[in-house]
Order: C-alpha cells, then structure tokens, then sequence
C-alpha cells in the first residue's frame, strides 16, 4: 500500500458542486427575500456560513484522519447517533417542524441528528462486512447482519416521520452489502422486503400513500399534494434549453414551494435551462462513478466499503431529489446535496466528502 496524494478528478467535482451550490442557493434566496421573508439573513448565515464554512473546515479534519481510525470507533459512533436520534422525542429539547419531530435545539442551534445518522450507519455497515468478510454470503450474517444494522434506524425514523432519510440509509448500507459480496439471492430478498415494507408504510402512514398517489397522477389535488411537483415542473419547462439566466427565475419569487430547500434543483433548471441541469446531472454522476473508482483502488476492504457507502449516500440523495423534481420518483423531502439549504446536511455531506477524499490517497501497489 502506498500513500499519496488525493484524487484530484474527485477533488475537482466536489469543488465544483460546492461553489455551484452555492451560487444556486444564493440565487434561490433572493427569491425568499423578494416575497418578504424577515429571517432570511438568518437562514442564509446558518447554511453558507454554519453548514458550508462549518463543512469545510470538517472536510480538512476528515481528510487528515486516517480512514482506518474510523473502523475501529465505528460501533461508538452509531450508539452515539442512535441517541441523538433518541432526545428529538425529549420534552424541551426536540424540535418539531412541518409534521416532523426530527430536530434538537441546544443554545438557540438546532441539529437533525438523522444526518449524523446517514455516515455512522455506513462506518457500522463497512466494519461489520469487513470484518466477517466471508460469512457475508451466508443468510445469518450476511442479510441477517443488514437488518440487524438497519433495525433501530427503521423504528426511529418511522417514528419522527422522516421517510426521506430511511430511504437514503438502507440505499448506502445495502450498498455497502452489494460491495462485500451479497449474492443474487440475497438481493432478490431484499427486493421483495422493500417492497412490502413500502407497502406497509403507505398502508399505515397516510402521507406516505398520499405522496405514492400523487406521484402516479399528479394532475389531482394540484393545490394540495400536487401543488409542489406542478410548481416544480413549472419551473422546469420554463428553463427550456437555456434557460431564463442565472437569478432570473420566476417561479422562485411566486409559487416554487420550497426554493432554497427541496426544490432548489427546480430553480437551477429553470435558470440555467436544460443545459445547466444535465450538467449538474453529470457531476453528481461522476462523483457516484469516481467515488467507485477510488473504492476499488483502495488497499484494504473496510475503505474500500467505506468509499462505496458514501459515494452510494452523496449521489444516491441528489438523485432522488432529482428524480422528485422531474416527476420521476414520488416527493420525499430529501435535499439535494451539497445545495440545499440544511445546515446539518451540509456539514455531514461535506465531512463525508473529505473522509472520500483520505480514502483516495491509499491506493494499491
């Protein structure tokens, strides 16, 4: 194994989707700011200067540890998201918004613990897989040992509702399982398990059958559960090939629900046009396809799991976003990384990103 220095295509797309980020989430605010929302210098120093400055001085730390520390607290680290997901439900403490309890204030700062969440599932997941290493074809440990990581954030995030975010966890712990050596079997029963527990959950949750309804015909109750994906078509088909020109939006100064926040891909395309959003489309692709590229480099199996775990988490969560704005996959709430505005998923993501980045300075011999 030796040591260099970072991947610089990967480095280049993170960078670039940062600063793209921000010049977009800039642009979406003067949209808030022009229909006379008094918070906003508020909002916008808790996401660029909190979450993007905050992130990136995380993103140097995490890139001067060494990955393999990771493994070793990796059990500590879930315990420890598990019981910050534990005290939103404490009087006084947890925070409730839009029919959510998924937030803790602490000295006037609110955290969403779900985010801290998304990274220490996939430390749990690429330590356990690395280290039973062959028992992971094996049903007892290998799905066995999926569902046993995925159990407690399955109650938990039920419970706050966040959808969205259980979404993104079982997509990059089951990534994580692919990658370890799960065989066909193993993914056609995890396949027939998603479905009845999406099932499920529209059956026992009715947002969640409102939002599947939706998603099939969106042309019904477009003032109410349609409201947002009609807006953010919109906007979209206004953008036409290129686009009204960065800061001219529409949609974000009338009717965009949401512009800073879950459709800020929705303003970016009507922007920057067609174009644009295919470019922004290709980086977050790149990023997903780098990051692989850096997982199968890498010296040992947990970075390499790892690596693949957090490649699956940043791009996975933007494409559905994605997918939700164009009226290919049902809403969920989930941000668009690296641009929506969120705090805390913007210091996660950009943590995540620089343990990404150490991952890719081992390499092979």
């Amino acid at each position: 194994m030796k040591h260099a220095r970072v991947d610089k295509p990967l480095a280049i797309l993170i960078a670039l989707l940062v600063l793209g980020g921000c010049m977009i989430f800039v642009s979406a605010a003067f949209g808030i700011l022009g229909r006379g929302f008094s918070a906003i210098t508020s909002v916008a120093f808790s996401h660029l200067v909190l979450g993007v400055g905050g992130g990136l001085v995380l993103l140097l730390i995490a890139l001067n540890i060494k990955y393999q520390h990771w493994q070793r607290f990796a059990p500590y680290i879930y315990g420890l998201a598990l019981v910050g997901m534990l005290l939103v439900f404490v009087p006084n403490l947890g925070f409730a918004h839009g029919g959510g309890q998924r937030w803790i204030v602490i000295f006037g700062v609110s955290f969403q613990p779900s985010e801290f969440l998304k990274i220490a599932s996939i430390f749990v997941a690429a330590a356990y897989y690395s280290a039973i290493r062959a028992k992971t074809e094996s049903f007892t440990w290998g799905i066995g040992g999926l569902l046993a990581i995925l159990a407690a954030p399955i109650i938990l995030l039920v419970l706050q509702p966040d959808i969205g975010t259980l979404g993104i966890i079982c997509m990059s712990v089951a990534a994580v399982f692919f990658a370890a050596g799960a065989r066909m079997r193993d993914v056609a029963i995890l396949a027939c398990i998603a479905l009845v527990s999406l099932a499920m959950l529209a059956y026992f949750k009715p947002h969640v059958q409102d939002r599947i309804f939706t998603f099939f015909n969106p042309a019904q109750n477009q003032q109410a559960e349609g409201y947002q994906i009609t807006q953010s078509l919109i906007a979209v088909g206004s953008g036409q090939i290129f686009g009204r020109g960065f800061g001219q939006s529409v949609q974000k100064f009338t009717y965009l629900p949401e512009p800073m926040g879950d459709s800020i891909f929705a303003v970016a395309s009507e922007e920057l046009g067609f174009i644009g959003s295919s470019v922004i489309i290709i980086l977050f692709l790149g990023l997903a396809l780098r990051g692989y590229v850096v997982a199968a480099r890498t010296a040992d199996m947990f970075g390499g799991l790892l690596a693949v775990g957090i490649s699956t988490y940043l791009a996975g969560e933007a494409f559905i976003n994605i997918a939700a704005m164009l009226g290919l996959a049902p809403l969920t709430g989930v941000p668009l990384t690296f641009m929506s505005q969120g705090g805390s998923a913007m210091l996660i993501s950009l943590a995540s990103a620089g343990i990404l980045l150490n991952i890719s300075r081992s390499r092979r011999t």
